[in-house]
């Protein structure tokens, strides 16, 4: 790891919704280059816990700790100023500017200019040229003067993803980001996700269903099963747990060599 000490945390997390325990006392920390996935059954927990961290829901009880500071009960967009940031979570945001004008407004929020930068983005040509380099990325410069809310869904994930990178966070949380896209482009993305992870100083936590995109990318998985956290560990060591494969991937275990 390339740090002794977490940057991102959740500590004891739990959520109740009336009687219904969602999320349960989940502990987990994470490190700086590392990817993690986390895996399980439909009504798990995995999204609800996701919510619980970049900030869409308040813990009942437990804390999210960022660098050691409790931000349990910051709204997302502190988080995400503080360095959290959540994919498929932007891009309705303007959705009737084109993808040129989302991803030079995802910049020059970056950079602090301030809500005084609409007009100031569109004059500035280094902003410009950093929007045009995050279109390039998730091959998107030929799409850079259509309505964003007019895009195939593929091509809306994608911008997605390109205003995330914009926003440089220190953690990246992806749920399900190939979920609705053609087989073409879902080596887009997950080359993009792979690159993040690359660079060894960045936080990745992904919820994805599909196993050979979590055997590619992981260097650990975390189980969730009825909002608990149920197996913890390397890939190869949690997808052959019987237990897991049985009862929390959906897998019998006569079926265990093909998972």
């Amino acid at each position: 790891m390339a740090s002794e000490n977490p940057v991102i945390e959740s500590r004891d997390l739990t959520i109740q919704f009336g009687g219904h325990v969602a999320v349960n006392q989940v502990s987990c920390a994470f490190y700086p280059g590392t990817l993690t996935s986390i895996v399980g059954p439909n009504g798990a927990g995995k999204t609800t816990w996701f919510n619980l961290i970049s900030g869409q829901l308040r813990p009942t009880s437990g804390q999210v700790l960022l660098h050691g500071e409790d931000i349990s009960r910051l709204p997302a967009p502190t988080r995400a100023d503080k360095g959290l940031g959540r994919a498929f979570q932007l891009t309705n945001l303007f959705p009737n500017l084109t993808v040129l004008e989302n991803t030079r407004l995802a910049v020059a929020s970056r950079y602090n200019i301030g809500y005084n930068f609409w007009h100031m983005a569109a004059r500035r040509q280094d902003i410009t040229d950093r929007a045009m380099d995050y279109l390039r990325q998730v091959r998107l410069e030929h799409r850079a003067d259509a309505i964003a809310n007019g895009l195939p869904h593929g091509d809306q994930r994608k911008l997605e993803v390109g205003l995330l990178l914009a926003l440089e966070p220190e953690v990246f949380m992806f749920d399900e980001p190939t979920a609705g896209m053609s087989v073409d482009e879902v080596p887009i993305i997950l080359g993009l996700i792979a690159d993040i992870k690359a660079r060894q100083d960045k936080v990745v936590l992904l919820v994805e269903h599909k196993m050979d995109v979590v055997r590619s990318l992981s260097d650990r998985i975390v189980v969730l099963h009825n909002g608990e956290l149920v197996a913890d560990g390397e890939p190869a060591e949690v997808i052959a747990s019987p237990v897991v494969q049985e009862a929390y991937l959906g897998v019998a275990q006569d079926e265990t060599e093909q998972v």
